[in-house]
């Protein structure tokens, strides 16, 4: 595992998704040191500089929660606060419902408990997926045979990254997929050219540079493992914590998104009272104006400010 990590002080674990690194969170690190915890950003598993395993099974939730312990056990901590986004605001729900000793509090961005596309339904996710890709192209049913999205962007990565940043930013229509059929179509072939060029306001040239790069570190078929293994571990993680998907959270919780996320507009109502419901202690409940999906990056002044009124209320 690798990370980076800065201050002194009540441990906060920081932990991506897909698309991300440690280096999604370089806004939050010096704003949490500031304040007095000892912030630790990792490269979860599959990603950057940390350990890139091929096997889908490597990806269930039981291992990245085994990765995320070692870590508090490494700083002799007895328990953290975990900041998880996307895919890692899913992790950050899990461990919050099975390590309750361990897990103090959760600060979940992008990705709300109870989501049916992120695995909080009652049906197999898989087979939410492919309902959606009968009516036109959806990325979580692309992803789901292993190799053919590793063949699609072999030799595409710095597009592919670009356009996808782009499309899940405040300024794109990642949604746009619905004008595409399933069939002959990929994940590439949904993604605009952005409109406007790099640099963008929240994303420097030499910023997506160091994506695309630490992305590129590890080759072939392990450049975009962590992402496309989180997609196809979906059922196995499904079917082996069906029985704590409606679980209550033990522990104190913030949610925040962009107001422009369009995961968050992928939500059905109905999500938001569930979560209401599976979270008792839900601090507060946030959308950031002037943020899509990485709203820690697009918006780290706002994100900030409510991470440290979260933890400052502990």
């Amino acid at each position: 595992m690798h990370w980076v990590s800065a201050g002194e002080g009540p441990l906060v674990l920081l932990a991506h998704g897909f698309p991300g690194l440690w280096y999604s969170w370089r806004h939050q690190l010096p704003a949490l040191a500031g304040a007095g915890y000892q912030a630790v950003a990792l490269d979860m598993r599959g990603y950057g500089a940390s350990s890139r395993p091929l096997d889908t099974a490597a990806y269930r939730f039981d291992r990245q929660a085994a990765d995320l312990l070692a870590v508090l056990d490494h700083y002799g901590a007895d328990s953290a606060v975990l900041v998880g986004h996307d895919f890692g605001a899913n992790l950050a729900w899990h461990m919050g419902v099975h390590y309750p000793d361990r897990i103090a509090a959760v600060a979940a961005l992008a990705s709300p408990r109870g989501m049916p596309l992120a695995g909080g339904g009652d049906v197999l996710p898989s087979t939410q997926f492919a309902a959606v890709a009968e009516q036109h192209f959806f990325h979580m049913h692309y992803f789901q045979q292993p190799g053919v999205a590793e063949a699609d962007l072999e030799g595409n990565e710095e597009t592919f990254l670009r356009r996808l940043f782009w499309a899940l930013s405040s300024d794109g229509h990642l949604l746009d997929w619905q004008n595409y059929p399933s069939e002959g179509t990929r994940y590439l072939d949904v993604l605009a050219e952005p409109v406007t060029p790099l640099p963008w306001p929240w994303l420097s040239e030499s910023e997506f540079q160091y994506y695309l790069t630490s992305y590129l570190a590890q080759p072939g078929p392990a450049v975009f493992a962590g992402g496309l293994n989180a997609y196809r571990v979906m059922d196995a993680n499904w079917i082996a914590f069906r029985e704590s998907l409606h679980q209550p959270l033990p522990c104190p919780a913030l949610f925040l998104a962009g107001e422009n996320d369009p995961v968050i507009k992928l939500c059905p109502p109905e999500v938001w009272e569930r979560q209401r419901g599976l979270v008792p202690d839900l601090r507060a409940d946030l959308r950031v104006a002037g943020a899509g999906h990485f709203v820690q990056q697009e918006q780290p002044m706002a994100t900030n400010r409510a991470l440290l009124e979260f933890l400052a209320g502990l």
